[in-house]
């Protein structure tokens, strides 16, 4: 029963996420759905290997949602 009922449980969403150094190279990657613990860690589109020991291009990082005002979202509909 347990099976069955996991099979329609809804599934975590991983996200990837890239540990940088003091100098920006990628030094490890992880894929988890909570942002990894500790300084350096920044979530990335994709999980490539030819980035470690690289500095990561600008378009591997997620892009953050512009966060608007309520009043702003408001006055604009």
């Amino acid at each position: 029963m347990r099976y069955l009922i996991s099979l329609f449980a809804p599934r975590p969403l991983h996200r990837c996420f890239a540990l940088l150094d003091h100098n920006g190279h990628c030094q490890a990657f992880k894929q988890c759905s909570l942002q990894p613990m500790g300084d350096g860690w920044v979530e990335i589109e994709e999980i490539r290997l030819n980035w470690l020991h690289q500095p990561l291009p600008p378009s591997a990082h997620v892009r953050q949602p512009q966060s608007r005002s309520r009043v702003q979202a408001l006055l604009s509909i």
